[in-house]
């Protein structure tokens, strides 16, 4: 949508942007009206409407209302040499984004092309949300391509009684997994119960898993269930199981062969009916290697193995999962609607992301406390800048980078060699060239 009372303007950012279906509107009433009925992606706006052309009042004002009946609208703001004052309030009142004029064709439509890829982004993510309500995996928000195969697998594998080990970095969801586990199979009625044995003291955790009787020690007044008493008919989830302890080991081996405990300080042998999920970010095949994990509870425990990708590795996920918890803790913080800058967002792209999903989740929220105006900038989020160069988003940009890659890797594979290197690209001779000719690439280069 194009806001803009000069026909001549009108008519020249209409031909910047043939691409796009275009809307104009010359004043705030057309413009409100046109907001009311299209809700456009994005708008470029001038600050000089009228009655006030030579100033920015009724721009200001019209932002205002339209950033207010559409929020999710990406509003570019084109102002004069002069105005910087104004163009900084718009930005602190939610524009996007603003351009000086006279609007340069190109620039312009890069900066619209970013703000459609954006709406894009939180369109999708709030049909995911939406479509995932009411799912047991609601709790994962991915497009990536291997979190969704990890999904895929839970649904497959929650109907079946086989125990499920899932590997994975810290953060990275593990729990939020073995739940939909659960909610998914046939003992969702039943209880879930969950232990970390790296957060209990090895001398309390034999007694947190198995229960114990009346005075088998100091301080036990009464006779008490473990955990995985407790779970009995539902799902026990064991998480971080590299920790466990070697003589704990060997009792959890002995309960998953017969099925049945005995609780500290008794003798009765109690039959149980759970299933068990366990978790670790460890490498417990080289622990069992190294004799610190007992090689037959292994093959125990993963009869169906699940690894889950870190976020690192995870592609888009760092930005959609960046906007679902901004909105998240906007909600929660009682705050107006935050959105991201562009400089931001490369920087959350480029973080390696360490602490995976919680150390993004715990990021974000800080960003959302520490925001000062309407937009959420690198200094809110608290994390080192990556000098790394941001990845183009135009697919021309990313398809002639990843030719002049490709060509340059394998000419160097086969020491400049045109016949060969065409046969390994799966291209002619021909092509070859115009393709070497187009990057700028010599064979004995």
């Amino acid at each position: 949508m194009i806001i803009e009372d000069d026909p001549g303007l009108q008519k020249q950012l209409r031909w910047s942007f043939d691409a796009y279906e275009v809307l104009v509107a010359g004043d705030r009433e057309s413009a409100l009206a046109q907001i009311r009925r299209h809700e456009p992606a994005v708008a470029t706006m001038d600050l000089g409407l009228p009655p006030d052309p030579d100033g920015a009042t009724e721009g200001l004002a019209t932002l205002q209302q339209i950033l207010a009946m559409a929020p999710d609208t990406k509003v570019i703001v084109l102002t004069g040499n002069q105005d910087h004052e104004h163009a900084v309030k718009a930005i602190g009142m939610g524009a996007y984004d603003f351009h000086q004029k006279p609007a340069d064709p190109d620039i312009l439509g890069l900066v619209v092309q970013r703000a459609f890829y954006l709406h894009a982004l939180q369109q999708e993510n709030r049909r995911m949300l939406q479509t995932q309500a009411d799912s047991p995996l609601s709790g994962v928000i991915s497009r990536d391509a291997g979190m969704q195969k990890v999904c895929r697998s839970i649904e497959k594998v929650a109907p079946t009684s086989a125990s499920v080990m899932l590997l994975g970095d810290s953060g990275t969801g593990k729990e939020v997994l073995a739940r939909a586990l659960h909610q998914l199979s046939p003992r969702a009625k039943e209880r879930f119960m969950a232990i970390n044995c790296a957060a209990i003291p090895e001398n309390l955790l034999e007694s947190e898993l198995f229960g114990y009787e009346k005075g088998a020690f100091t301080g036990a007044a009464k006779q008490t269930k473990g955990k995985v008493e407790l779970a009995h008919g539902g799902t026990f989830f064991l998480d971080e199981v590299g920790d466990l302890p070697m003589a704990l080991q060997a009792k959890l081996l002995r309960f998953l062969q017969e099925r049945v405990i005995e609780r500290v300080g008794g003798h009765e042998e109690i039959p149980v009916d759970v299933r068990i999920v366990c978790a670790t970010h460890r490498n417990l095949k080289e622990l069992a290697a190294a004799g610190r994990f007992r090689e037959d509870l292994y093959y125990r425990l993963s009869e169906i193995v699940v690894t889950i990708p870190p976020l690192r590795a995870r592609i888009g996920d760092a930005a959609l999962l960046a906007h679902h918890f901004k909105n998240k803790f906007c909600a929660q913080e009682g705050r107006s609607a935050l959105h991201f800058s562009q400089e931001a967002l490369s920087v959350i792209e480029n973080h390696p992301w360490p602490g995976n999903v919680r150390e993004m989740e715990n990021c974000i929220k800080r960003a959302v406390i520490m925001a000062d105006g309407a937009q959420i900038v690198p200094e809110d989020l608290g994390l080192a800048t990556d000098p790394a160069e941001d990845q183009p988003l135009n697919l021309r940009q990313v398809r002639d980078e990843a030719e002049y890659k490709a060509i340059v890797k394998v000419l160097a594979r086969v020491d400049g060699n045109i016949v060969k290197a065409s046969e390994l690209l799966g291209i002619s001779r021909p092509t070859m060239y115009d393709l070497m000719s187009r990057h700028g690439i010599s064979a004995n280069a």
